[in-house]
């Protein structure tokens, strides 16, 4: 067993199946099928059942997940460390994200890190809860991780970093219901049509609570593509809960954004697992953290 083969191995597990990985590997099928093959001789246990096309990973096979990525990770970061002994002249992090986090805060870190690093290359992976997030973390899919709730960041098996919170504000086309520069009590959301996200994520559940307390709003539209929201909410589909992250792009692009009252807003951190990081990984966490050195555990 080598590390190429359980990067091979972590391939199938990420891309849903052989001939996807194979593409991503720039291999053929045949070579990525004897490749795991090898590996489960070697290991004396099947990693996958074979169904048609697909590939179902057996009870050996989530066994292995977490010890590979580890071992994967462990190269990574040794080839990484020798690399920087002069500089950080190349690498990549790797950060899992969720979708409004990933318009802001963001991309203002990414544009203060490659200002600095600008050889070191940046891999931003869709999450679309913060579990999602953690979990990729935790499990080595991502060195970094970007979420928000609406309480507390729980930590458990990674640190998290406290960032500046997030206020919801409203999205309406210019010629919605509500003036412009005039706030939104969430009352006023009665009898109005939302564009959500699914459930899991702090816009939804600031949704789910206003109809909890009485609020009769409808949702027009369920979505887990964030980036249709504007484009729904600009044709006259119905109005949207975001983050003030959204703001910039949003007026923009025509749209109205209305302060919601009472304020209500979401908890942001950057995540990080508790392991050593790349020097890469290193350097982006000190340069996002600037301004919020402290981890809250």
């Amino acid at each position: 067993m080598d590390v190429r083969q359980l990067e091979y191995f972590l391939a199938v597990v990420d891309h849903g199946g052989f001939n996807r990985a194979a593409s991503a590997l720039y291999l053929s099928q045949p070579s990525l099928s004897q490749a795991i093959r090898t590996l489960e001789r070697d290991l004396g246990s099947d990693l996958f059942h074979r169904i048609g096309r697909r590939a179902v990973l057996t009870d050996a096979g989530l066994a292995l997940i977490e010890p590979a990525r580890e071992a994967v990770r462990s190269l990574q970061l040794a080839r990484a460390s020798v690399e920087s002994v002069h500089g950080l002249h190349g690498g990549q992090v790797d950060i899992a994200a969720m979708p409004s986090q990933a318009i802001e805060p963001l991309t203002e870190m990414i544009r203060r890190f490659t200002q600095v690093h600008p050889e070191v290359s940046v891999k931003v992976q869709a999450a679309f809860t913060p579990r999602d997030v953690t979990e990729m973390v935790r499990t080595g899919v991502s060195e970094l991780g970007l979420l928000a709730a609406p309480v507390g960041i729980a930590n458990g098996d990674v640190r998290a970093y406290s960032l500046p919170e997030q206020r919801f504000v409203l999205l309406s086309p210019p010629d919605g219901p509500f003036a412009p520069n005039v706030p939104v009590h969430h009352s006023q959301l009665a009898g109005q049509r939302l564009i959500v996200g699914q459930k899991g994520t702090g816009i939804r559940k600031y949704v789910d609570d206003l109809q909890a307390q009485g609020v009769a709003l409808s949702v027009a539209v369920e979505t887990e593509h964030r980036v249709a929201i504007l484009p729904l909410v600009l044709g006259g589909t119905g109005l949207a809960v975001v983050t003030d992250a959204w703001r910039g792009w949003a007026e923009q692009s025509g749209a109205l954004v209305l302060d919601l009252e009472p304020s209500v807003s979401l908890q942001i951190a950057l995540v990080s697992r508790r392991a050593v990081l790349t020097p890469a990984a290193r350097a982006f966490l000190e340069s996002a953290v600037l301004q919020a050195p402290d981890p809250l555990a």
